[in-house]
């Protein structure tokens, strides 16, 4: 597992006169422009870099008559001396020197992927047409990654795509019918996607509801727990081929800080008709703090399961200014109040971006991320015996719809 270090970025920034270049293999080096001279490591940290990866699309490295190297930027038509991928370099690994963290919560999903080329990887992100999920995917489409964008309402989900085809020509985004309400839409969402990809790369699990008020799922369970947590368990496990197909495949689930309020604590609690509780014993939030601790027992437990691919859980942001509170007009008007002073929706895409994408996470898994920066999570989202108990019970939930519904189901897949 990678670690992150436990530090800002402010220290990563250069003194008057120095500047930062790319050797042809890939070193970083430092020039002082007032002394003339060039050293390997950096003048702050003490600390040595290294570029890796092709250069993003459109660029090219070329090597002028002098013998200096310049890059082209065919998009732009510009030129430079300065590599392109230094925005994503990476500390070397020496013994166990962790990589150090390069973005912190004023960092947005473009920033982190500046430079990256994503041709040829396939993502999935739920509830794209709106909010986080649709800065996630608009910006992973930008980088040349094919998005699919998997929302209940096609219209809106048409209206998103539109809009990011407007932005850059030939991104490739898709659009995939997907109602969390329901675990046949979501049966039949995994099915269609199958047909058309082999693989895929990145499933981020953004879609969720927030506190709304006691509703029962076309399934009959409580809308909160089968929207945050249930479908998307299911549309996971679904996948589990394209995702495992990949010699390298990132699953993201987009959790809460609100998870540390979960009234959650054992093993007794992880039951049906407590996680899905009667009207009676429903109250809003609380069922949105134990639907966010399930998201990271769930991943927990899928990265056990699972040591192939990475899995991540995540917190956007505090009260970022969405969809999620319209339900109730004392949440629309809190988050409305508290607006100047949280993150952006771009802001709030940079973490599960990140999780999804950076290069320094290769080979980790388990772990979560706020402000794209290695958290800890409360004592209870540790409980591997949690974890495994969510699991079971997650299973034996989608088994009796399955078995109530089993010539629908079959009807539907004939």
């Amino acid at each position: 597992m990678v670690g992150i270090l436990n530090d800002s970025d402010s220290e990563d920034e250069l003194p008057p006169g120095w500047e930062e270049r790319a050797s042809l293999d890939g070193n970083v080096y430092y020039v002082n422009h007032f002394t003339k001279c060039t050293q390997w490591t950096h003048p702050q940290t003490g600390r040595k870099k290294i570029v890796e990866g092709e250069l993003p699309a459109g660029w090219e490295r070329c090597v002028s008559s002098e013998g200096q190297v310049l890059f082209v930027d065919h998009t732009n038509r510009t030129t430079t001396y300065t590599d392109p991928r230094l925005a994503f370099a990476t500390e070397y690994r020496e013994s166990s020197q962790p990589v150090r963290q390069r973005f912190d919560g004023t960092s947005t999903a473009l920033s982190v992927l500046y430079g990256r080329d994503l041709r040829n990887k396939v993502a999935l992100v739920t509830g794209a047409n709106t909010g986080i999920g649709f800065e996630a995917a608009r910006s992973l489409a930008l980088h040349g990654c094919t998005v699919v964008f998997a929302c209940r309402d096609l219209e809106k989900a048409k209206a998103a795509v539109k809009k990011v085809q407007q932005e850059r020509e030939n991104v490739t985004c898709d659009i995939l019918h997907l109602d969390l309400c329901s675990l046949h839409s979501v049966q039949a969402a995994a099915a269609k996607f199958k047909q058309k990809y082999r693989t895929l790369n990145i499933l981020i699990l953004n879609a969720g509801v927030f506190a709304v008020p006691y509703t029962l799922t076309q399934d009959g369970y409580e809308m909160q727990f089968q929207v945050n947590h249930l479908s998307q368990f299911y549309l996971t496990l679904l996948l589990e081929h394209p995702l495992r197909s990949c010699q390298s495949s990132r699953v993201v689930i987009l959790s809460s800080e609100s998870h540390r309020f979960s009234l959650i604590s054992s093993v007794e609690d992880l039951h049906p008709l407590t996680l899905s509780p009667p009207a009676y014993k429903y109250w809003a939030m609380g069922a949105y703090n134990d639907s966010k601790l399930c998201n990271i027992l769930f991943a927990q437990e899928l990265a056990r399961r699972w040591p192939s691919v990475s899995v991540f859980s995540c917190h956007p942001g505090n009260m970022v200014s969405s969809g999620l509170p319209r339900h109730y007009w004392v949440y629309r008007l809190l988050f409305a109040i508290v607006r100047p002073f949280t993150k952006s929706l771009q802001q709030a895409a940079s973490t599960p971006v990140f999780c999804a994408t950076a290069a320094e996470l290769e080979g980790a898994t388990g772990i979560y991320f706020n402000n794209c920066f290695r958290c800890e999570v409360s004592n209870v989202a540790l409980d591997a015996q949690l974890a495994s108990r969510l699991w079971e019970v997650s299973q034996e939930m989608i088994l009796n719809v399955v078995k109530r519904d089993k010539l629908w189901y079959d009807l539907a897949l004939t």
